[in-house]
């Protein structure tokens, strides 16, 4: 499949489908190696898919939300790695936009669409080690290491942030900028293939108007909107790895024999396996329901643009924070469970089916869970939302 079979045939639900089969059959040997899944990224850039979220002015899809995120969770059934990173590259692309004006971003997004170029992240402002140091009026150099750089390594376009003194600085630049090196020392539990390890930047230098600077982050309702974004990828992420280890215990089940205790000949006739499978379909609806909502909810207050009120931004992040809560604790409930209706066989090494929990288990760390409750609990208490920060 090319691009420009892509941009004559839209079909992105078919094609992250199909892009779904195909790493699902490599997925389990792939968590066991880790490292970066260059052919499988490759095979995201020759999708067309990279250009979903750009608009259409710069040659992109210019697709919606729901379309987007629909995207992301299909790619996470089978392979949350892949779909972490295609899904930081679309967040990546709406940052810049809320960060910066169309005459800074026109050239960047005329490029993804052009030449599918993959963007990465070495953002993360809570890692302050990345220091700058002002030149002159028009160049900086960044300096230091960032830690937790999700898709940094194979990406083109690198979103970067470091500090002079206590002013932060987000800027763009080709990832293969000299100076740049990526220390590929991501080794963790989960999301293995995710090259979720170090960027180290020496006198790295950047222009002026590579840096996001107008309006920048936080600076209005709309601009803030963009950590929940990361927080509805975070949602959809945990919702198709349940829907993956929901399909393949349901798969498995379906060809088992009954336990030899149990008065029905096989396993789908066994009521206390009925009982888990439904327990199990209970809250993915659920979870589908909230998030369907939440997701629509974002989509209004991005259609809003700089009209988006703080109570209004506020309540998008209510629905997100309920959505997330709940995705978190069913994605890891289901993803634990699984073997209790699957049996012994389940866990033998070849299949790897653990990896569906460990990818869950790791990335539902990525900013504490009590929180969201926190800010849900006191909205339903006070009616306050929640103030806007780079994660939430």
């Amino acid at each position: 499949m090319t691009t420009a079979d892509f941009s004559l045939n839209i079909d992105p639900i078919g094609i992250a489908e199909r892009l779904a089969s195909e790493f699902a059959k490599t997925a389990a040997v792939r968590d066991k190696q880790g490292g970066n899944p260059k052919t499988e990224r490759d095979l995201i850039r020759q999708s067309g898919l990279l250009s979903l979220s750009v608009p259409k002015q710069y040659g992109g899809i210019g697709a919606d939300w729901t379309t987007i995120f629909k995207t992301i969770q299909i790619i996470a059934r089978a392979d949350s790695s892949l779909a972490h990173v295609y899904g930081f590259h679309h967040l990546l692309i709406a940052t810049v936009q809320l960060f910066s004006q169309p005459e800074q971003y026109a050239k960047w997004f005329e490029q993804t669409t052009q030449q599918q170029l993959f963007w990465g992240n070495a953002l993360n402002p809570l890692d302050r080690r990345v220091q700058v140091e002002a030149l002159n009026e028009d160049e900086y150099l960044f300096h230091g290491d960032k830690s937790f750089c999700s898709g940094s390594m194979d990406s083109d376009f690198l979103l970067c942030s470091g500090y002079l003194n206590d002013k932060l600085f987000i800027g763009v630049i080709p990832s293969q900028r000299a100076g740049i090196c990526f220390l590929g020392d991501w080794n963790n539990m989960g999301q293995r293939q995710t090259d979720s390890g170090t960027t180290h930047f020496e006198q790295v230098k950047i222009f002026k108007d590579e840096l996001l600077l107008n309006p920048g982050p936080l600076s209005t309702p709309y601009a803030s909107l963009r950590p929940l974004i990361a927080q509805l990828i975070f949602v959809h992420l945990f919702l198709g790895v349940a829907e993956g280890a929901f399909e393949t215990a349901k798969q498995s089940v379906q060809q088992q024999k009954a336990w030899f205790k149990a008065t029905a000949e096989t396993a789908i006739q066994d009521p206390y396996i009925q009982k888990h499978f439904a327990e199990f379909y209970v809250q993915l609806e659920s979870v589908r329901l909230l998030t369907e909502k939440a997701v629509k909810s974002l989509q209004q207050a991005w259609q809003k643009g700089e009209q988006l009120t703080s109570q209004q931004r506020g309540e998008v992040s209510v629905a997100i924070a309920t959505a997330k809560i709940a995705a978190t604790q069913t994605s890891l409930f289901i993803t634990q469970n699984i073997f209790q209706v699957m049996g012994a066989h389940a866990t033998t090494a070849q299949l790897n089916l653990d990896r569906f929990w460990r990818n869950v288990r790791t990335q539902t760390l990525h900013d504490p869970i009590d929180y969201k409750y926190q800010e849900v609990g006191e909205w339903v208490l006070t009616g306050k939302v929640p103030e806007p920060s780079f994660y939430s």
